[in-house]
C-alpha cells in the first residue's frame, strides 16, 4: 500500500510504577500486562505492515550518520548522552526538522536503534523519497544522575516524569546549538514507545507550542488521563499537524490507548488510531515508526 497521510494518532508507553491514567489502573505495572484484552470495532489497522527489509541497511543508497552526543543537563546537574541521526547529505546550509524519539522504561538512548535499526529505516525512506530528510534525536528519558536501566527499573518512574524539563530546557536547546534545525513547532515532532509513549502524550499535548507532530506507540500506565491531557480539545485541533496513536491487539496495555482514542473521538480531535496483530514489542514499534516517519513534516 502506498503510504498516505493519515490523521494524527496517539502512541502507547511502557509500564511505569506511577500512573495517573485512572483509579482502576493497577499499582504494579507488571500486572497491567495481565489485564483482559477487550477489542472494539474501532480497534483495527489503519495501515498495512511494512514491506520486508524496511529496516535492513542497503549498500546501494546514501547513508546518514549516527553519533553519540553529550550535552550539559541543568535539570539533572550532569552531562548526559543522546544518540543522534543526521540524514544523508546533511549540510549546515539548510535547516532540518527534528524528531525526538523516546524509549521505554527498561531502555536508554540506544534502545530505539537496537530494537528497529532507526538509521536504516530513515536511510531507506529518504532514498525512496517517502520521508522528508530529518534529524532524529534519541535521548535518555530517565532524568537522573544514574540514568542506566539497572536494578529496579520501575523505581525510576519519577525520573521519567522529570525528563519533561530536561527535554524542553536542555535537550532541545543543545540540538539547536549543534545542528541546523527548524526552530518552530512545525519543525519538531515527538514520538515514543511504551513509557516513552506515555511521555510523548504527557509532554507533547501539554506543550502544543513546542511540538506539532505527536506519535505514541503502545503508551504505558504513566500516561495521564485523557481529560487531563487535553482539557481544551480545541487547542489540539488548532495546533497539531499530526496525532498518531498505535497499539497491538495482543498488548495487555491496550486499554490505555483505547481510552485515549475514545476521548479523542468524542471530542472530535483528528487522529490516527492503528491496532495491529502484535504485542508490546519491537515489531509493533518498528511498524509504527515506519509509517509515522512518512507522514511527519509534510
Amino acid at each position: 500500500m502506498k503510504p498516505t497521510r493519515f490523521l494524527p494518532v496517539l502512541s502507547l508507553m511502557a509500564a511505569m510504577a506511577l500512573t495517573s491514567n485512572g483509579a482502576d489502573a493497577p499499582p504494579d505495572p507488571k500486572k497491567a500486562f495481565g489485564r483482559p484484552i477487550v477489542l472494539t470495532p474501532d480497534d483495527k489497522p489503519a495501515f498495512d505492515a511494512p514491506p520486508a527489509g524496511f529496516n535492513v541497511r542497503r549498500k546501494d543508497i546514501p547513508q546518514g550518520r549516527l553519533e553519540m552526543v553529550e550535552y550539559d543537563s541543568k535539570t539533572v546537574g550532569t552531562k548526559r548522552r543522546m544518540q543522534v541521526y543526521t540524514p544523508p547529505g546533511y549540510s549546515k546550509e539548510k535547516s532540518y526538522p527534528v524528531l525526538y524519539l523516546l524509549h521505554g522504561i527498561g531502555g536508554d538512548e540506544t534502545e530505539w536503534q537496537r530494537f528497529v535499526t532507526v538509521d536504516a529505516i530513515f536511510d531507506n525512506l529518504i532514498a525512496e523519497k517517502k520521508a522528508v530528510p530529518m534529524i532524529v534525536v534519541m535521548p535518555n528519558g530517565r532524568a537522573q544522575k544514574n540514568d542506566r536501566p539497572e536494578g529496579n527499573i520501575y523505581a525510576a518512574a519519577p525520573a521519567f516524569a522529570n525528563f519533561e524539563r530536561d527535554l524542553l530546557d536542555d535537550v532541545i536547546p543543545a540540538i539547536a546549538a549543534r545542528y541546523e534545525v527548524v526552530k518552530t513547532p512545525e519543525g519538531r515532532a515527538l514520538a515514543g514507545l511504551s513509557m516513552g509513549g506515555g511521555q510523548t502524550l504527557n509532554f507533547g499535548l501539554s506543550h502544543l507550542d513546542t511540538f506539532a507532530w505527536i506519535g505514541a506507540f503502545s503508551p504505558a500506565p504513566n500516561t495521564k488521563a485523557p481529560a487531563d491531557l487535553l482539557p481544551k480539545p480545541d487547542e489540539a485541533k488548532k495546533h497539531l499537524k499530526l496525532l498518531v496513536l498505535t497499539c497491538g491487539n495482543k498488548d495487555g496495555l491496550i486499554n490505555i490507548s483505547q481510552g485515549m482514542h475514545a476521548y479523542l473521538k468524542e471530542m472530535q480531535v483528528p487522529h490516527a488510531w492503528h491496532v495491529d496483530g502484535h504485542g508490546h514489542d519491537a515489531a509493533h514499534w518498528g511498524s509504527s515508526l515506519y509509517y509515522f516517519a512518512q507522514n511527519v513534516f509534510r
